[in-house]
């Protein structure tokens, strides 16, 4: 099979260039598919910048593929660029990961500001699917405050998933693995945490 990465297939889309919405997508035995990204990623924000509808390219690609799958996710790295921006715009609903560190917590203000921004001018049906705890240490106090801070601030008007993603030394050695963390510890704190977000989200969605 020839791994097509999004790079290529966002450079398509901006091209108006006929695409095979299917090509280059992986499947994998667990059941998901998915498109790999590379290198090549860090530099879109040059082609996007200069171009008419720069926020719309990723989204005129995923309702291509849309009807083809229950649920498709986008994993956008903690920084809003343009290419973060594309991935809201294409989005229904955003999940929102926030490790319970005060820089963190701090952070999400300004977060939910900017997708306040976007559905009032780009995605008006965009919503917040809920705040996602990860990296949690539950024996340490400061971790436990955090929360309660998070909680007390947004609980009452955004949902805040029930299962925490803890941190976890075995979810650190999947990337070394190349492994689902449902493959390398099964039955573990992670695997188990991820199930019940999986099954919150279908619930939702």
């Amino acid at each position: 099979m020839l791994f097509i990465p999004l790079t290529t297939v966002m450079q398509s889309i901006i091209r108006e260039q006929e695409i095979d919405p299917t090509e280059g997508i992986i499947s994998h035995n667990e059941g998901i598919s998915l498109m790999p990204s590379n290198n090549g990623l860090a530099g879109i924000e040059i082609v996007l910048a200069p171009i008419m509808g720069r926020e719309t390219v990723l989204r005129r690609y995923i309702d291509k593929v849309r009807s083809h799958y229950d649920i498709v996710l986008l994993d956008t790295a903690p920084t809003l660029d343009l290419l973060a921006i594309n991935s809201l715009t294409a989005a229904d609903s955003v999940i929102i990961p926030v490790a319970p560190k005060f820089l963190d917590a701090k952070g999400l203000e300004l977060l939910l500001k900017s997708i306040a921004q976007i559905r009032q001018h780009i995605n008006p049906n965009l919503k917040i699917g809920g705040i996602l705890l990860t990296m949690v240490d539950k024996r340490a106090n400061i971790t436990k405050s955090i929360i309660e801070m998070i909680r007390n601030a947004y609980g009452e008007s955004i949902s805040i998933f029930k299962e925490p993603i803890p941190q976890s030394v075995r979810a650190v050695e999947t990337s070394a693995t190349g492994k689902s963390i449902f493959e390398h510890d099964p039955k573990g704190k992670v695997a188990m945490a991820y199930a019940s977000l999986a099954r919150e989200v279908l619930e939702s969605a």
